[in-house]
């Protein structure tokens, strides 16, 4: 569920821990791919992280997992950019364009890195790698995060009724059930905490209603500015549904990163 930056956010938080072996980060990855790819988009990447070049034979995973670790890597962190709200992400510049083309991204704030996935042919993923001065990670308590979603429910729903566009949809239970079946269904790592994994649970099941709600057809919005109104009325849900992702990703990053401290 989610996003392939959120398995590897959080599947190399647990491996750091040493809550995962190397073998289950990238068994995880094969939910978004059959192959995964890495290259260095910058030359502080290159040469910070021992990569090759875009254009250059790429590296591998495995290769990616080293040089974290060999390069003392302590934590992990999930961005789920938009247009209007990069937050985390230290700025503009080429990383943050691609990430917000992808709308997704792992930061390694400890080293100044941060990775990029794009799918460039079907079952093939690139990782880009990009230097980053990465800001100061904005805290979203899960509970937090989890009243924000049920409160933007509720208010999504009242406003899509004022509006007249959300009408009964013949067969909806249905396609509900298909868009989530197509959803990749990558692993956790054991010990993820329990209310996260409800949590990412109820924002998947939450983004198959959005993505839902948002055809056109036979959704009610019969004109242009009716169109412009079921928009603005859903965007507070996709707000909090990529809110809800992004602090039970992280509160699981969190307490692997606590444990492996108390382990030293």
């Amino acid at each position: 569920m989610c996003c392939p930056s959120a398995t590897l956010t959080v599947w190399t938080s647990a491996w750091l821990s040493g809550a995962a072996a190397s073998d289950d980060v990238l068994d995880a990855l094969l939910a978004w791919g059959e192959a995964h790819e890495v290259v260095a988009a910058d030359a502080e990447s290159a040469v910070g992280l021992d990569l090759p070049p875009a254009g250059d034979f790429p590296a591998t995973p495995v290769q990616l997992l080293a040089a974290l670790r060999s390069r003392g890597a302590a934590d992990a962190r999930l961005v789920l950019p938009v247009p209007g709200d990069v937050r985390g992400l230290g700025g503009g510049g080429p990383f943050t364009e691609a990430a917000l083309r992808a709308g997704e991204a792992v930061l390694f704030p400890s080293l100044g890195f941060g990775l990029v996935p794009q799918p460039i042919a079907e079952g093939l993923v690139r990782w880009s790698v990009y230097k980053v001065d990465s800001g100061a990670p904005e805290y979203v308590g899960l509970a937090e995060a989890e009243h924000g979603l049920t409160d933007a429910i509720r208010d999504s729903a009242g406003a899509l009724q004022a509006l007249d566009v959300a009408k009964d949809r013949p067969g909806v239970r249905a396609e509900l059930s298909a868009w989530l079946r197509a959803r990749p269904r990558p692993e956790w790592p054991a010990g993820t905490p329990g209310r996260a994994l409800r949590v990412l649970q109820r924002a998947e099941e939450v983004g198959a209603i959005l993505a839902v709600a948002e055809i056109d057809e036979p959704g009610g919005a019969l004109s242009a500015s009716a169109a412009t109104l079921r928009a603005d009325a859903l965007r507070p849900l996709g707000n909090a549904v990529r809110r809800a992702r992004y602090a039970a990703v992280n509160e699981a990053v969190r307490q692997f990163s606590e444990q492996a401290d108390r382990s030293q």
